[in-house]
């Protein structure tokens, strides 16, 4: 069923009359720019008058989106600015990285430094030093401490010799391969080290506790004792380690009996040094009697 007529006049209507004014508009449009065309060629002072009037009618919508427009502008510069800060944050950022990773190399490269100074200079203390190596590794398991060092007998090292490291004694060599060897540390629960307390100059016997520390007994019947903070020493007695290294310092005293810390603590070890043994004196023959 075909829609009534009176609905396609009155759509047909609706588009006539916009194209009637659409026309009219456009003629009014012409006939305004022909005007002023006219106006500005024969009377200049006519037509700034209108654009006077024009500038007028147009400023106070400038004004209200002026704002408008500033603040796109700033919110545009805004968020350039702050994607350019994030890009520089994050460049600045990277530097800093670099920066501490640098400085981190550099105080590795430094206390590397310094260890090898100390060992060269222990190196040139000692009479005739069998070698210098790297340690390389440690076993503390139970009450034994051991350590491993990257020399052997092609090295020169051999069983019985002791070692040392810039802060004080280590051990003595126990085992020997060709190219390695194992150290027993003076806090392993089997050794013993005959010592002197520096201060008072009394001999005094250290041995293992098998836990990182020694224990320490005097061997002088009413002798001066001991004060936390004393110095152990080597005595050279028994022709095991020479006199006068490093060894512990007492941290408690208990009567007779004190504890000390050894001075070159296994998780601080890097390089140590083998000397040679103590040389052992030679017997002393007892006087012979006269004949009568």
């Amino acid at each position: 069923m075909a829609p009534p007529r009176h609905r396609d006049r009155g759509f047909s209507r609706r588009i006539q009359y916009g194209l009637f004014f659409g026309y009219v508009a456009a003629g009014i449009g012409v006939v305004a720019g022909i005007a002023l065309i006219l106006i500005a060629r024969f009377d200049p002072l006519a037509f700034e008058g209108i654009k006077g009037l024009a500038l007028d009618v147009t400023a106070p919508v400038t004004k209200l989106t002026r704002p408008i427009v500033r603040g796109g502008g700033s919110l545009a510069s805004d968020v350039g600015d702050y994607f350019g800060a994030v890009s520089e944050n994050k460049s600045l950022r990277k530097q800093l990285a670099d920066a501490q990773r640098g400085l981190v190399q550099a105080r590795v490269l430094a206390f590397e430094n310094a260890r090898l100074k100390r060992t060269l200079k222990l190196v040139g203390e000692q009479s005739q030093p069998i070698v210098a190596a790297r340690i390389v590794g440690s076993d503390l398991t139970g009450t034994r401490r051991f350590a491993t060092l990257a020399a052997g007998s092609a090295d020169g090292v051999a069983p019985g010799q002791p070692v040392r490291a810039a802060d004080g004694l280590v051990g003595r060599i126990a085992e020997v391969g060709a190219h390695a060897s194992r150290i027993v540390l003076i806090s392993d629960g089997g050794s013993a080290v005959p010592l002197r307390v520096v201060r008072t100059g009394e001999p005094v016997l250290g041995e293992g506790r098998g836990d990182g520390a020694i224990e320490v007994h005097s061997t002088v019947v009413g002798g001066a004792g001991f004060r936390r903070g004393d110095l152990l020493v080597t005595s050279g007695v028994g022709g095991v380690y020479p006199p006068d290294l490093p060894v512990a310092v007492v941290t408690s005293v208990s009567g007779e009996i004190a504890t000390g810390l050894p001075l070159a603590r296994p998780a601080r070890l890097d390089f140590a040094i083998v000397l040679p043994q103590a040389p052992v004196p030679p017997p002393v023959a007892p006087p012979q009697g006269h004949r009568r």
